[in-house]
């Protein structure tokens, strides 16, 4: 895999997709200022769409500011751009048809010379025959990208969610001539680097983040502290293959030969660590334990990472949970379905993280069952979600009176309030969520009203992470942020005196305290962490702490 190229990409695309989109928005007329109910834009007449788009866009700039606009939405194009160039290039695309290049790699739109025969939901063939008569494939091309995300937004919900906003009103013009971001991506990456998943994902996340992560840092030495919108940037690292490798193998991979000895599997996991002999009395305890372990089917094991990232740890913790599926009888597309639906869990404060990482685990199971995105089973990853601004007449409406709905939904909102500040080293309460549950499957069976699809659309996926973060776990696994003090913001720092006051200087251990919390009594936390935890006197309260609660399997330096 070519590194060097990957990362030289993806740092110009990311200032050219923002330079692109930034023109689009003073195409529209886009500032703080702007008029939300103009007709035209520079002297342009708008459409009745365009006038719905550019007003939730000068919305969403008063909120957030230009730049931090701009930035989201050539991020939003970035991951979609290389989402469908990894599925066409691994031929996943439910068309078969591609969108980037031909059947021989070239940059020649398959998708623009099978228009006319093109079988997408949602595609107009007029509009195709119009565009096709005026010679417009700009244009074309354009309106084809555009339906064949919303095309997939049925089965990748998480990467192409419907774009009928301002994300559509800003598409960067020009993508078929030469140096264009799509050009470069065919002409600059090679199709074989596409073909592993995990990596080329990973290391384009990572390397689009360059600058903006020398920024923070740039930052912190004239004293500005790291904001909840640049801790991604600061503390995102992608993990490198072998450690991950080292550390599920180690706790997933453990947890399950310990119960069910199988020196094949051993066998195959390079980094596995055979226990070391030990004492009658400690072996006596161990065997306990193994029985435990010996009672567990695969589909029973959660497995979470907390600051999955791009998903590097989420996906390898599928293979190996393959292989346990396999070796316990299951075929290899039984197994896939139940790996989603049972086992893994991820989070991630960073939105863009979490959408990479949810398009991963969706990629991981195709490459086991082919058909996987027509079986409608969605993974359980998600970006941490705050509740500060849920709509009180929707919340009245969802819990209809009802105390126990109220006390539940109350519960959770409180916990997660700010949760963007924090983060998965949130304490949520565990709750009753199959009332929260049975209580939705009501409205969705329900007559639709005006709160229906808002209920369905944000409160499901709020309650859904909400009880990803609030139950344990037989494994956790994860690369956690790394920040002291000195560097964090005024809430989060309070925030950790309060909580963690004997892991509060250093971020990492702060991850170390809280998911040791959320693991069943014989499971697994296994953690990159920095090694001032083991002797720094900042630290003596956390390492009692942790001889008296815990036991460590194994720690390599």
């Amino acid at each position: 895999m070519d590194k060097n190229a990957i990362k030289k990409y993806a740092v110009w695309a990311r200032n050219e997709l923002i330079e692109r989109v930034s023109q689009k928005a003073d195409q529209y007329e886009i500032s703080a200022d702007a008029d939300p109910n103009a007709d035209s834009a520079h002297g342009v007449l708008l459409t009745a769409d365009e006038k719905k788009q550019r007003a939730a866009l000068i919305g969403q700039v008063k909120e957030k500011g230009f730049d931090q606009v701009m930035e989201e939405v050539a991020y939003t194009w970035f991951n979609r751009f290389s989402a469908l160039r990894f599925m066409e290039v691994n031929n996943y695309l439910p068309s078969r048809i591609r969108v980037f290049t031909d059947e021989n790699g070239k940059f020649k739109p398959e998708i623009l010379a099978e228009a006319i025969h093109l079988d997408l939901d949602g595609l107009d063939m007029e509009k195709v025959y119009a565009l096709k008569d005026a010679n417009d494939d700009d244009a074309l091309f354009k309106y084809l990208i555009i339906t064949q995300c919303n095309a997939l937004s049925g089965v990748l919900l998480g990467m192409f969610q419907k774009i009928a906003d301002y994300t559509e009103l800003l598409f960067p013009d020009n993508l078929l001539r030469d140096g264009s971001v799509i050009e470069q991506m065919v002409a600059q990456i090679p199709e074989e680097d596409w073909k592993d998943q995990v990596q080329i994902i990973g290391w384009l996340y990572q390397y689009y983040n360059t600058e903006p992560k020398d920024k923070v840092f740039a930052d912190l030495k004239k004293n500005k502290k790291i904001t909840k919108e640049k801790i991604p940037a600061a503390t995102q690292l992608f993990t490198p293959d072998w450690i991950v490798r080292y550390m599920v193998e180690n706790s997933l991979g453990r947890l399950w030969v310990e119960g069910h000895p199988n020196d094949d599997l051993k066998e195959s996991w390079k980094y596995y660590l055979e226990e070391a002999k030990q004492e009658p009395e400690v072996q006596k305890q161990l065997n306990e334990i193994k029985k435990e372990y010996a009672t567990l089917t695969p589909d029973q094991i959660r497995a979470v990472d907390p600051c999955m990232g791009s998903g590097h740890i989420i996906c390898y913790m599928f293979d190996v949970l393959m292989q346990i599926y396999e070796a316990y009888g299951y075929t290899a597309r039984d197994a896939a379905s139940s790996i989603v639906k049972n086992n893994l869990y991820g989070l991630d404060i960073d939105d863009r993280a979490a959408q990479l990482a949810y398009f991963a685990v969706m990629m991981k199971a195709c490459q086991y069952d082919r058909r996987f995105l027509s079986r409608g089973i969605q993974p359980q990853v998600y970006a941490i979600m705050e509740s500060n601004r849920f709509d009180p007449h929707m919340i009245d409406f969802f819990t209809d009176g009802r105390k126990e709905l109220k006390s539940a939904l109350n519960s959770l909102i409180s916990d997660l309030h700010d949760a963007k500040e924090y983060g998965s080293i949130l304490d949520v309460k565990p709750v009753d969520f199959p009332a929260l549950y049975a209580r939705f499957d009501e409205i969705r069976n329900g007559n639709p009203n005006l709160y229906t699809y808002q209920v369905l659309d944000e409160l499901l996926p709020f309650v859904r992470m909400a009880e990803v973060m609030a139950q344990k776990y037989h494994v956790v696994v994860t690369n956690p942020p790394y920040m002291g003090s000195s560097g964090m913001g005024g809430k989060l720092s309070e925030f950790i005196k309060k909580n963690y006051p004997d892991s509060k200087s250093d971020l990492f251990a702060v991850f170390m305290e809280c998911w040791n919390r959320h693991i069943v009594p014989t499971g697994f936390n296994c953690m990159v962490t920095m090694q001032s935890w083991m002797f720094l006197s900042s630290f003596e309260k956390m390492r009692e702490n942790i001889l008296e609660n815990y036991t460590i399997n194994n720690l390599m330096h």
